[in-house]
C-alpha cells in the first residue's frame, strides 16, 4: 500500500505536512509506505531537523505548486508539475492507492474529476465532512461544498455514498439517513427537498429515517445527514466556528473539543474512482497524520469497491 501526500498543499506547507507526515508513518504497518509529494530538498531537510531518516518515505520531486487561490480548472491544465497534478497522475497510474492534500479545495476536487474520474452511474461526487455527537459517537453530513447546486437524484445518491462511508470506515451498521429539512413533516421545504423526500422514502438502497432540522444535527436520531453542497457547507462552517469560541471565551468542554477539525484529518470525496481526501487549509501536523489514516482506512475497508458494486 502505497499512500500519497502533497506536502506543498495548505497555509503550513511544507513543514506542517512533513511533521504530519513523519506522526502518520509512526502508526503504519509494514508493506504500508507513505510517498511524499512536492520539494523533496525542502521534505528531507525538515525531516533532518527533526531526527527522522528521510529513508521512512518515498519521494516524487515536484517544481510547480497550486496556491489556494488559483483558479481550480487552469491551474490543474497549466501546471502539469504541481504537487496536486503529479499526485492525481500517480493516482490514475496506480502508483499510488489513495491521495490526499490539504491544498487547494477545488484543484483536489477537479483532479478527482479528470483524472481518477467519476465511478460510472455516480451523478456527482459528494465531500464528507464529521459531526460529533451529544451523546458520543459520530455522525456524517454531506455533501459540503462539491455541489452549491443539486437535483433530487443526486441527493439520493448522497444517501447511499453516506451509508457506504458511514458503515464501512466508521463501523456503523445500518445507518439511519436523514434529509436535512426546515421540518420533520414530508411536504415542509423547498422544492428540492420536497422532490427528494418520496425518492428517500420509497428507496430500499439505504435506511432512511425522514426529514430533520438543524437542530437535530447533534442528536442521535440520525447517523448520516444529506443535503445540497450549499447548505452543507453553511453547516460546516458554522460547526467549526464552535470550536473556536470555546477557546476564545476559554471554555472547556468534552463536547465542543470533539469540534476541533484536528482530529478527523479531512473530507473524503466519494464517488470517483479512487480513495481522495482533502484537508483543511489551515491543517496542523495532527490534522495531516488523521487525514493520511483516513486514507490508510478507505483502501483497507475497500471502500471505493463497495460503491462500484452498489452503482453497478
Amino acid at each position: 500500500m502505497k499512500i500519497g501526500l502533497d506536502i506543498m498543499g495548505g497555509d503550513y506547507a511544507p513543514k506542517a505536512a512533513v511533521l504530519g507526515a513523519i506522526e502518520a508513518c509512526k502508526t503504519l504497518s509494514e508493506g504500508q509506505k507513505l510517498v511524499l509529494i512536492g520539494d523533496k530538498d525542502a521534505a528531507v531537510s525538515i525531516l533532518q531537523e527533526n531526527n527522522f531518516s528521510p529513508d521512512n518515505f518515498e519521494f516524487v520531486h515536484t517544481t510547480e505548486v497550486i496556491t489556494m487561490g488559483e483558479h481550480p480548472t487552469k491551474a490543474i491544465m497549466q501546471k502539469p508539475d504541481s504537487s496536486i497534478a503529479v499526485g492525481f497522475k500517480m493516482l490514475k497510474e496506480n502508483s499510488i492507492q489513495a491521495f490526499s492534500s490539504a491544498g487547494n479545495t477545488g484543484a483536489m476536487l477537479v483532479g478527482s474529476m479528470f483524472s481518477v474520474k467519476t465511478i460510472p452511474g455516480v451523478i456527482r461526487p459528494a465531500m464528507t465532512t464529521i459531526v460529533p455527537k451529544l451523546k458520543g459517537g459520530l455522525g456524517i453530513i454531506l455533501d459540503v461544498g462539491a455541489n452549491a447546486d443539486c437535483k433530487p437524484d443526486v441527493l439520493l445518491q448522497f444517501g447511499v455514498l453516506g451509508s457506504l462511508l458511514a458503515e464501512s470506515v466508521y463501523g456503523i451498521p445500518n445507518p439511519r439517513i436523514a434529509l436535512m429539512n426546515i421540518g420533520e413533516e414530508e411536504e415542509k421545504g423547498n422544492l428540492l427537498s420536497q422532490a427528494t423526500y418520496p425518492l428517500m422514502r420509497d428507496t430500499k438502497l439505504f435506511n432512511f429515517v425522514g426529514n430533520v432540522e438543524g437542530r437535530d444535527l447533534f442528536e442521535d436520531n440520525n447517523d448520516v445527514i444529506v443535503c445540497d453542497g450549499f447548505t452543507g457547507n453553511v453547516i460546516l462552517k458554522l460547526a467549526e466556528s464552535f470550536y473556536v469560541i470555546t477557546l476564545k471565551k476559554r471554555l472547556k468542554d468534552e463536547f465542543f473539543d470533539r469540534f476541533n477539525y484536528e482530529q478527523y484529518g479531512g473530507s473524503p470525496v466519494l464517488g470517483v474512482n479512487a480513495p481522495v481526501v482533502v484537508g483543511h487549509g489551515i491543517s496542523s501536523p495532527e490534522a495531516i497524520k488523521n487525514m493520511v489514516l483516513l486514507s490508510k482506512n478507505m483502501i483497507e475497508t475497500n471502500l471505493i469497491d463497495k460503491i462500484k458494486k452498489a452503482f453497478q
